[in-house]
């Protein structure tokens, strides 16, 4: 038996008690004498079966496995940032033999992380996605679930680990500016998610720097859908813009997409700028400027950072990682 899987028979019958008894004893639930439950928590302990998780968790009230909220919006299994992101949440955790649960979060629909709380399976939740509403952070905050978000929290109080998101992309706005784009324009997705709002705070910071107004007939936000985004595109063109910035880089690859359907070279007619770099963009030709994020860093500190609250530590409320600037032949505006 020392080669196979514990079951729950072995342990009836080498106690000489009945699986119910052994179960109730596991979960903690129903009328069981705590004799009874120390007995079967010490054969589980003494037997050093692996993972010994079982025994160690029902001894620390803990499940030993934590949450990662994924955004439920479409195609957001299109966006790369989540698969690095929750890989360096499922690396970290296997160091500290923790496992993974995935459930999926949208705005106003949480149904999925209540019924992971209520049934008590994680002992933390991080929320990939922060909302306006900020709906599950408020409900975790009253359930007493501890979380963090890997991005900007509206709930004041929230533990948060995030990108520079203003700095960043002032500072690439800036660079555009300085290199001689006098006239850009924005397209991007809905101002409800506050990694958004961000990311045109620091453009419209970049241009007071510099002492100019933003023309704000030139900023478009409101989906990321592609046939949106074209029509968005298809408008600003209107207005000869001579730089498109995309606030990520599923907007970015309709817009360079929509761009050469129409004729429209880069960067001889106009530049294209992403504020999120992905392997989305990594193949496009000419190169595409943007911002470089390090998703696995973030989803690494976050596990790490949730283990402290969850063992009771304090955290810091809001930690900034940083960023690279990749300047490339989509803003290389030609010698006249």
């Amino acid at each position: 038996m020392e080669n196979r899987k514990l079951t729950i028979d072995d342990i009836a019958r080498d106690l000489g008690i009945s699986k119910t008894t052994v179960s109730r004893a596991i979960s903690g639930k129903g009328r069981i004498g705590r004799e009874t439950t120390a007995r079967v928590l010490a054969y589980i302990e003494e037997k050093k079966y692996k993972p010994s998780a079982l025994a160690k968790g029902l001894a620390q009230s803990k499940t030993f496995n934590v949450a990662f909220a994924m955004p439920g919006e479409s195609k957001f299994v299109d966006l790369p940032f989540f698969q690095k992101c929750m890989w360096g949440i499922t690396s970290a955790a296997a160091k500290k033999d923790y496992d993974v649960m995935l459930c999926v979060v949208c705005e106003n629909d949480i149904t999925g992380l209540k019924r992971l709380a209520e049934n008590h399976k994680v002992d933390g939740v991080i929320l990939g996605r922060t909302y306006e509403n900020a709906l599950a952070e408020k409900y975790l905050t009253e359930e007493g679930v501890p979380f963090l978000t890997i991005g900007t929290s509206a709930l004041p109080g929230a533990v948060q680990i995030d990108n520079d998101h203003v700095e960043a992309c002032r500072k690439l706005t800036a660079r555009l500016i300085k290199s001689g784009y006098n006239k850009i324009a924005v397209i991007g997705g809905r101002t409800e998610h506050i990694v958004n709002r961000c990311r045109l705070e620091g453009f419209r910071k970049a241009h007071e720097d510099c002492g100019l107004d933003p023309d704000e007939n030139l900023i478009l936000t409101g989906s990321s859908e592609p046939a949106k985004v074209s029509a968005a595109l298809d408008r600003l063109l209107k207005k000869h813009p001579d730089c498109i910035v995309c606030t990520d880089d599923s907007v970015c690859i309709t817009v360079l997409n929509r761009l050469a359907a129409l004729g429209v070279s880069i960067p001889e007619d106009i530049g294209v700028a992403s504020f999120y770099n992905s392997t989305t963009l990594d193949n496009h030709r000419p190169s595409v400027t943007s911002l470089e994020f390090d998703a696995s860093e973030a989803g690494t500190l976050a596990f790490d950072v949730l283990l402290e609250r969850i063992d009771g530590s304090p955290a810091k409320e809001l930690t900034l990682l940083g960023y690279n600037i990749m300047e490339r032949e989509s803003t290389r505006r030609p010698v006249k």
